[in-house]
């Protein structure tokens, strides 16, 4: 029988929520008949004509929901079957400045998340020795706490040409930028921040930070960034932190983005680097150039660290004139600093078809294929620590297991029940989780709930 291990507090928060925004939406519906209407892009519908009246005033207000669930068919480090749920709240304000107080092209931002649950690939799917890589529910991480994920003003000048944000948010929402349909980690969001964590702060963490985006042309952009590197605002107690106190650098981005339309079909094209001014202790040798883990002495230390991102989208069908409907190809590459990071490169590629039947039009089917290369430094650093603890037998709960290449595909079909509900059943499947390759392949099967109230 599979143990489904859910988080007390997530499922008690689920329900209250669930049964406070049902309530108030029947309480709606009786007012109101687009409440629940699957044409209405909020559960909630339009608050009686408030919603459309607040936003047509300059106030937009978000509740979103994610739930992700998985559960290990087979393989894996633990053959034991079970279930794990992790979820996500994001409740936000959006105010367009320049209908409320006259500012022309300005903006502002406010998001709050917290995050729930437990994931099936820590104990169960990865050897919890080494831990892995990819994980087979993006939502989860990063703390499981309330945090201040978004907090920016926004201010376009010279017709729009030039954008500046300022404020406190993650890199990855303006730079190496992906959406997030996918269920496993590998292919969902800015992937730089998955590979180099330690300095690369995705949603949900935010930090202080600045971006400067000027359109070269209508469908070419070119953006820098400054972002505070503070390795503190990972804690779960600073989830609302705003001070600088742990500062260590910065990491600075540069990115160039081409938005074309070939045979009027939408596609976004990516190039980028960054550059981390911290300092950064490689992962092999010491101050000697020898081993450090043989040696003893501390890993010698680099006084930056960087690396380079492609990634590409293209949509290249349609269903006659209707472009909403079609099939879309993707690919992203990220490679990173030798010397300190573990991951020197990341490949990925897939596809997704939006509207297979006339009858699900707004249905979709994704299917995606993910490398992940372990930097043979890092792996050397494992034989040597094994060395030095003469520890040789993989069983042995000291034996540090090296790190290779892990590979993971999955494939989803979005079940789209309404404008506010996207159900996605998915299958993963995992080749040498974490990169060892004495841990069995696992196959998972997930489900991804995406609803806005």
């Amino acid at each position: 029988m599979p143990d489904f291990s859910f988080s007390r507090d997530s499922a008690i928060s689920a329900l209250r929520l669930l049964g406070g925004c049902t309530a108030l939406g029947l309480a709606t519906y009786a007012q109101a008949a687009p409440a629940f209407d699957s044409d209405s892009p909020y559960m909630l519908g339009d608050w009686n004509g408030t919603r459309t009246e607040l936003s047509e005033k300059g106030y937009d207000f978000k509740l979103d929901y994610t739930g992700e669930m998985g559960s290990n068919l087979h393989g894996g480090y633990d053959h034991d079957r079970t279930a794990r749920y992790s979820d996500q709240f994001g409740l936000g304000t959006h105010l367009d400045l320049q209908k409320i107080l006259g500012w022309d092209d300005a903006e502002f931002q406010l998001t709050i998340t917290k995050r729930s649950g437990n994931n099936i690939s820590n104990d169960r799917i990865n050897d919890p020795r080494v831990g892995g890589f990819t994980s087979a529910q993006e939502v989860w991480g990063r703390g499981q706490t309330t945090r201040l994920t978004q907090m920016w003003y926004q201010q376009k000048f010279f017709d729009q040409k030039l954008d500046i944000k300022v404020g406190r948010f993650g890199e990855g929402e303006d730079f190496n930028s992906f959406p997030c349909d996918f269920q496993n980690l590998a292919f969902c969001g800015s992937q730089v921040g998955n590979w180099v964590g330690g300095i690369w702060y995705n949603w949900p963490v935010s930090q202080w930070a600045l971006r400067v985006k000027y359109h070269l042309t209508p469908e070419l952009y070119a953006q820098v960034g400054a972002y505070e590197q503070n390795p503190s605002n990972l804690d779960r107690g600073n989830g609302f932190k705003l001070s600088g106190s742990g500062t260590q650098g910065a990491v600075l981005p540069v990115e160039l983005v081409w938005t074309p339309k070939l045979n009027d079909l939408p596609g976004e094209y990516r190039a980028g680097y960054y550059y981390s001014s911290a300092k950064a202790s490689d992962v092999y040798k010491d101050q000697n150039g020898q081993p450090a883990a043989l040696s003893g002495e501390a890993y010698r230390s680099a006084s930056s660290k960087h690396g380079v991102w492609f990634g590409a989208q293209q949509q290249v069908t349609s269903i006659a004139s209707d472009h909403s409907r079609g099939l879309s190809v993707f690919a992203n590459v990220t490679m990173h600093d030798k010397k300190t990071n573990a991951i020197d490169n990341y490949v990925q590629a897939g596809v997704v078809y939006k509207g297979p039947f006339d009858a699900r039009a707004k249905d979709d089917i994704g299917f995606a294929l993910a490398r992940v290369h372990v930097n043979p430094a890092y792996r050397k650093n494992a034989e040597a620590s094994n060395r030095a603890n003469a520890v040789y037998d993989y069983d042995d709960p000291t034996f540090l297991p090296p790190q290779d290449t892990e590979y993971s595909a999955e494939l989803y079909y979005g079940v789209h029940l309404a404008n506010w509900l996207t159900v996605r059943p998915n299958l993963q499947y995992i080749r040498h989780p974490g990169g060892v390759d004495k841990v069995d392949d696992a196959l998972i099967a997930g489900i991804k709930i995406q609803s806005s109230f």
